[in-house]
């Protein structure tokens, strides 16, 4: 390493549209951050969806990220300092050097790669500099290629607690690597060992996989990776039955798939795999269920919709517009509520057995009681399409009768 060298900008401190440091990071209605210039850009030419998502903007005020640039900030006034530390580090002292040896050579025992991954925890917790040569040096690839390379020897315990180890390593290190690590799932032989690991993967391995799906799916530049993931039968598959399970890594399950529900190109297949079966099991039992991961998945719901099948697959679920009712009006400081109101919409503007089946399970109480909370005015706005449309229509239906 050469101590001339420019210090890696974070990918958390780039634009998503530009890929370059954020100037002036401003938050639209989605959540997602961009820089002023370039999404002012986006909307002036007539866009009125978010870049990354696609998602549809409701509301195309924009709000300044305070918090993200005061990261940045210290960030720039303390890099140098850290790249002179790391420098420092990996010249005098071959532990670096040492580590990388034993993870990338064919003749390292498990025993050995075991200790390596003992090591880097440990510097996790007790030098921060360090962990500035661990995301220089790539160690975030080199974790990632090490599990996927372990895939097919699960069934040896010491792989299977290499991989757990590997993976939990890698996502320590992945907000801040570069995303060209990623581009190793593009490879047949590491994508088959990536769907290997989900399927036959412990909890703790699935749910490291999730958050890797998650963050591949926030960045435009990862685009046709996560289209390749989301049209893969068995890693859908393998998500939803993580979801099912209602264990502890449910809630990495139902972000992996809201993100990659994001890309229209992935919601065929999501539907096709079960995945709004899913999230309507896990909103059913709101009652068990952490409130804000509901809305996330009242969200996705939404989005799935676009496939036609989706609706046919709420209309005949038992309990799918029963659950859409009642997150109308039971979910914290109301999220979800718009989307759930949304959802509703399309259901019922498309199907006579959905708007009995709203009614009967007491939409119209519902939406009375949004429309006398503090939720916002778009929300009310959508509670008042739907009210006028299950009048309107419901007259329709009742003369039809007579």
């Amino acid at each position: 390493m050469k101590g001339g060298a420019e210090m890696a900008v974070p990918p958390l401190f780039t634009c998503p549209i530009s890929l370059d440091l954020f100037r002036d990071p401003v938050t639209l209605c989605t959540g997602l951050t961009y820089d002023r210039y370039h999404i002012e850009k986006w909307l002036a030419a007539g866009n009125l969806t978010c870049p990354v998502t696609m998602q549809k903007l409701d509301d195309l005020s924009i709000v300044p990220n305070r918090t993200l640039r005061h990261l940045i900030n210290q960030w720039l006034q303390s890099s140098t300092q850290i790249q002179q530390v790391c420098v420092e580090l990996t010249d005098a002292d071959p532990l670096f050097d040492s580590m990388k040896q034993v993870i990338e050579s064919d003749e390292s025992t498990l025993k050995n790669r075991l200790q390596v991954l003992e090591k880097i925890e440990y510097l996790f917790q007790e030098d921060p500099f360090s962990n500035s040569c661990l995301i220089r040096l790539d160690f975030f690839g080199l974790l990632l290629e090490l599990a996927l390379g372990n895939a097919k020897n699960l069934h040896i315990q010491e792989s299977l607690i290499l991989v757990e180890k590997s993976l939990i390593c890698a996502l320590k290190l992945m907000p801040f690597s570069e995303v060209v690590g990623l581009n190793i799932l593009k490879k047949v032989s590491k994508f088959e060992g990536f769907i290997h690991l989900f399927e036959q993967g412990s909890s703790c391995i699935k749910k490291s996989l999730c958050l890797i799906v998650e963050a591949i799916s926030t960045r435009l530049d990862n685009r046709d990776l996560c289209e390749k993931i989301g049209k893969s039968t068995k890693i859908s598959t393998a998500i939803v039955h993580l979801i099912l399970q209602e264990s502890e890594e449910v809630a990495a399950g139902i972000r992996a798939m809201s993100a990659l529900s994001n890309l229209e190109a992935n919601r065929e297949n999501l539907v096709l795999e079960g995945a709004v079966q899913a999230l309507i099991s896990y909103v059913s039992n709101l009652e068990k269920h952490e409130k804000k991961l509901a809305s996330i998945a009242i969200s996705t719901i939404e989005r799935l919709l676009s496939v036609e099948t989706a609706k046919r697959v709420v209309i005949n679920h038992p309990f799918g517009v029963e659950s859409l009712v009642k997150m109308v009006f039971r979910v914290s400081n109301h999220e979800g509520s718009e989307s759930a109101v949304n959802t509703l919409l399309i259901i019922c503007c498309d199907s006579r057995i959905g708007r009995e089946k709203a009614i009967v399970n007491g939409i119209i109480t519902q939406l009375l009681l949004l429309l006398q909370s503090q939720c916002n005015g778009r929300t009310k706005t959508k509670a008042r399409m739907l009210l006028k449309l299950l009048r309107s229509m419901w007259s329709e239906d009742s003369s039809h009768v007579l």
